[in-house]
């Protein structure tokens, strides 16, 4: 009778424990959350980076905790993608992921034959209403003008990832040959001269053209097809740990507020986490932003993504998914109301399609109502300047001013983010050429 009652309690035991794993523990007990995020990906950072470095997300556990009498460990996993993400929520070894649009119908569609034991998208980190957050670029000394022009050639990309996707569709009928390759791997094939283009995702491309070591050669944005960063649950944890999920998408939310009332702050925590540039930071995250921050799931998006998986099955990346039912708005209806408005909550002021931005050595962002403008001020000023931000004139794209290709029209100089855009318009200008003729 002792023998069957010490095994009675050993399995109860086992049991006991087994429901204090990941997701789910008795009151007093840890509960660990595993949170898996891209560090370098800035579309994401109110989910990952700024997330985490403000800690809004374990304050908030801690206010949680002193209600439920549990404690919550918080695990931060950094991965460059969104695949190794997946592989790690379908093992079930991370709780609730951030991650670009393509590998979150890629997480889907891989974790749907699991049923309830999958996953869904809850909330969105940042989107670009045109696609203008993936992009192509090339070496500075690349005769390439277009995309037809790498024909034949070796083309960077992450197979699977956003940027890949951006890649894949604006080639259309041209045959290139991809290389898959992490981004760090492929800017350094890009330097060596071992791939004619890197095809990548933020902030890869900024970052290389605002080091001098590469042109855009396509903005992404010239597709116009929206293209957006979001936040994935594991569906059992979302089950068993509704609380803490409820204040992972508050801290989101917290980090998004932060972001949009301290922008230059919010892009200086970036940087010193991750070593981007500051200025590479803030021209995605900042005012007028490449990115747009908002957790809403928004109906443009929705589309989106459904659009999406077509061409996914197209390209052999997905079998199938329900979008419909990928995407769960209950937990982010707890937490902030969602609208359709596409309008950046983070702007300059003035009128968005030119409204620009100058940055002087030795002191702040500065706003100035459109690239003529600014192009005049840098003149007028006499300051060195640090660097500045001017929207192209047919995609909307935020750019570096010195970076763009100028074109003269009449009395106003247009920015364009590629040369071949600026060609269609007249003749293209430098920086510094579009600086003499605005001084005329």
């Amino acid at each position: 009778m002792k023998g069957r009652f010490v095994k009675r309690l050993f399995f109860a035991s086992v049991l006991l424990l087994a429901a204090c794993g990941t997701g789910e523990a008795a009151s007093g007990a840890e509960v660990p959350v595993v949170i898996g995020y891209q560090s370098k990906t800035i579309n994401t950072v109110t989910a990952g980076t700024l997330l985490k470095d403000k800690g809004f997300f374990e304050q908030r556990l801690t206010e949680l905790g002193k209600k439920t009498g549990r404690t919550y460990k918080v695990t931060w996993q950094d991965y460059d993608t969104g695949a190794p993400i997946t592989a790690q929520m379908i093992a079930g070894k991370i709780d609730i992921g951030s991650m670009g649009d393509y590998p979150l119908l890629i997480n889907g569609s891989r974790t749907q034959k699991q049923g309830d034991q999958g996953t869904r998208m809850v909330a969105v980190t940042g989107y670009n209403a045109r696609g203008g957050l993936n992009s192509v670029v090339v070496p500075p000394s690349s005769s390439a003008r277009t995309l037809a022009d790498l024909a034949g050639q070796k083309v960077s990309a992450s197979v699977g990832s956003a940027g890949h996707g951006t890649l894949v569709r604006a080639l259309g009928d041209t045959e290139v040959t991809i290389e898959n390759q992490q981004p760090s791997v492929g800017a350094s094939a890009l330097q060596s001269g071992n791939v004619a283009a890197l095809a990548q995702f933020v902030a890869w491309p900024g970052q290389l053209v605002f080091a001098g070591q590469a042109k855009l050669l396509y903005d992404g944005a010239a597709l116009n097809l929206p293209t957006l960063h979001g936040t994935v649950v594991r569906n059992p944890f979302a089950q068993q740990q509704p609380e803490v999920l409820r204040e992972f998408l508050r801290a989101q939310l917290d980090a998004t507020k932060f972001l949009h009332a301290k922008p230059l702050e919010a892009a200086e925590v970036v940087s010193k986490a991750t070593s981007l540039p500051v200025e590479v930071v803030y021209l995605y995250n900042g005012p007028n932003g490449i990115a747009t921050f908002d957790l809403s799931l928004k109906s443009v998006l929705r589309k989106a993504l459904k659009e999406d998986v077509p061409f996914l099955k197209s390209i052999g990346n997905i079998d199938e998914l329900d979008v419909d039912k990928f995407i769960d708005d209950k937990p982010l209806k707890d937490v902030v109301e969602s609208t359709d408005d596409l309008t950046n909550p983070a702007t300059l002021g003035g009128d968005p399609k030119v409204a620009s931005e100058a940055w002087f050595e030795g002191g702040a962002p500065e706003a100035v109502a459109s690239p003529t403008a600014l192009l005049k001020l840098v003149n007028a000023s006499g300051k060195k300047l640090r660097v500045g931000y001017v929207p192209d004139a047919e995609t909307g794209t935020r750019w570096f001013a010195d970076h763009a290709f100028w074109v003269q029209s009449g009395a106003e100089l247009l920015p364009f983010t590629t040369e071949a855009a600026a060609s269609k318009r007249g003749q293209v200008l430098t920086f510094q050429q579009a600086l003499s003729s605005a001084g005329k």
